[in-house]
């Protein structure tokens, strides 16, 4: 590797890894952020609305990759991912100065959103920039060795925003910072927004680019050329289904996924699920290297789909030996103290409620959403018609209440049913809200007991899964599009695999676990999508290993029909 070829691969990174901070600091204090900025809303509710305002930012990835992936096909690489990050970190940096909706109401959240929204843009055109920028600079035969370091960025940011928030945890205290302290890691990146931006001033704009544009065959219409011709339209949807879907429901899963449900089902502390999560990211970012620089031996497509297969055949006993180590005492009840909700099926709904809008007043929903929150699986059993739901622990029984007839009365019978019901599981043996067996960790070496290293072994596990459906793929997508549309065409279908099919797996999986009362349904929406990409990319992805993209941009003239047209 050349000194320059080192600069390149440095410096795209470290302005990636600045991106992905920004983008991940939001998550990972999204329970703060949902107090703060939705405390208008109950605490589930405001759960629920804190995770869609963090999924708002993915969903807008994919327009973020049609705007910006133009703009780097017409201007260049460099130009165009030195806007992305300027906004990205000025965004950041407002967050961390914005009032909060007790100083200004329902304006804080709106603003919130909006934020989210232009990072979510800006993250659109980020990846395609970096990851093209570096393949096209890379040697043939080793661009999954370069562009690994890429992929390195987005769990390198996840681990740099753990440790600032762990370390701003430490120094101001936990009371501090919920109050004021979470304002900290937001504040910081404009000190890594101003080194970032001065590093990729010092770039050159990349060799592709340069030579395609001395030589004419520029493509002046890169989103029409891209989408609106079918061979290439074609390419982009099998590179969707067949690599990026599954590729991002398996990497926010050992990620994303993992964090919230130590926090919020097995009630884990944050600082714990952090630096949990956060041992796993050390142990196993090594393998992101590791899988690009074995994908230009023997293939990026077995490597993604075989990660794609391993992941959805072992999340569900991963999650469990999870949840028996990291509160013993509640998995233990879950075996062994059955409860069941008595009612009549057709008070019952399918409780799918991502937005957390929905009221639930009928007595079976009730029950059931009171369980769900506290991580009791249930099994149904049917009532005679009519019959007000009732919970059944060992051989105490809850009754519920109909919302809709207790009128006024109703929030003072959802106190009183949701006291009775946890005491009468405390009662039958499971364990008090102050859970002594939840693990828990006083400082980061604390992962050397047994309890807390058997998790980050579970968690490490679930992290090299995601270094080999992500280590490859940049890699992958270059090679299958020619330079003048390869920023538009492998951008889009990236950003939709992982904006929306990865991004929107947290809220989802909460709701399916609301819906059900099983604390491991959510698992269902990664092993579905993983199933899919591992058949459709065993059939139609074609291996790309062994391609020269300048050879092929040579073979692949950018068709007449495309010349003085406008996309």
């Amino acid at each position: 590797m050349t000194r320059e070829e080192r600069k390149v691969i440095f410096a795209s990174s470290l302005g990636t890894v600045f991106e992905w901070y920004d983008f991940y600091l939001y998550g990972s204090l999204a329970v703060i952020i949902g107090a703060k900025f939705f405390s208008q809303f109950d605490p589930a509710t405001r759960n629920i609305f804190a995770l869609l305002a963090f999924a708002a930012g993915f969903l807008v990835r994919p327009f973020g990759a049609l705007v910006f992936g133009r703009l780097g096909d017409l201007v260049g690489r460099k130009y165009t991912f030195l806007v992305t990050i300027v906004i990205m970190g000025a965004s950041t940096f407002i967050v961390g100065v914005l009032p909060t909706s007790d100083q200004i109401g329902i304006s804080a959240a709106i603003i919130l959103i909006i934020l989210r929204l232009l990072q979510g843009l800006a993250l659109g055109g980020e990846y395609g920039g970096a990851a093209t920028y570096v393949a096209e600079h890379a040697p043939h035969g080793r661009r999954g060795f370069y562009t690994s370091w890429i992929q390195t960025t987005a769990t390198l940011g996840l681990f740099l925003s753990l440790l600032v928030i762990l370390f701003t945890r430490t120094a101001v205290g936990e009371e501090a910072f919920a109050d004021w302290g979470w304002r900290v890691p937001f504040l910081l990146s404009v000190v890594l927004l101003g080194i970032s931006v001065w590093i990729r001033l010092q770039l050159e704009e990349s060799p592709a680019f340069v030579r395609m544009k001395a030589e004419g065959t520029q493509s002046k219409a890169p989103l029409s050329e891209a989408f609106g011709q079918w061979r290439n339209a074609k390419v982009a949807l099998i590179a969707l289904l067949g690599l990026t879907a599954g590729q991002g429901v398996v990497w926010y899963t050992g990620q994303f996924y993992a964090l919230f449900f130590l926090q919020s089902i097995l009630k884990v502390d944050g600082y714990t699920a952090n630096l949990l999560i956060a041992w796993s990211l050390v142990l196993g970012t090594g393998g992101f290297i590791f899988f690009g620089w074995l994908s230009d031996k023997i293939g990026r497509k077995p490597i993604i789909l075989a990660g794609c297969a391993i992941a959805a055949l072992t999340y569900f006993p991963l999650f469990q030996m999870m949840t028996r180590e990291a509160n013993p005492a509640l998995y233990q009840a879950q075996q062994t103290i059955p409860v069941t909700i008595l009612a009549d099926p057709k008070d019952c709904n399918f409780q799918f409620n991502p937005t957390g809008t929905v009221t639930f007043t009928s007595s079976c929903d009730i029950a059931k959403q009171v369980l769900a929150g506290l991580s009791v699986p249930y099994r149904m059993e049917a009532a005679a018609p009519g019959t007000v739901a009732a919970v059944q622990v060992g051989g105490a029984s809850v009754q519920s209440f109909d919302a809709t007839r207790a009128g006024a009365e109703a929030a003072a019978a959802r106190t009183a049913f949701n006291r009775d019901v946890t005491a009468a599981l405390t009662a039958a043996g499971y364990p008090p809200a102050a859970n002594p067996s939840v693990v828990k960790m006083a400082h980061p070496f604390d992962v050397f007991r047994a309890q807390t290293g058997t998790i980050v072994g579970i968690l490490f596990i679930l992290v090299i899964y995601v270094t080999m459906v992500y280590g490859p793929i940049a890699a992958a997508l270059v090679e299958l599009f020619p330079t003048r549309i390869r920023y538009s065409a492998m951008s889009l279908p990236y950003h939709i695999g992982n904006g929306w099919f990865g991004g929107l797996l947290p809220a989802t999986a909460f709701a399916l676990i609301a819906a059900t009362g099983d604390i491991y349904f959510g698992l269902w929406y990664p092993i579905i999508f993983a199933t899919m990409t591992l058949v459709i990319g065993l059939i139609f992805v074609p291996e790309t290993k062994d391609r020269d993209i300048f050879a092929q941009d040579a073979a692949e003239p950018a068709p007449a029909s495309t010349i003085g047209a406008r996309a």
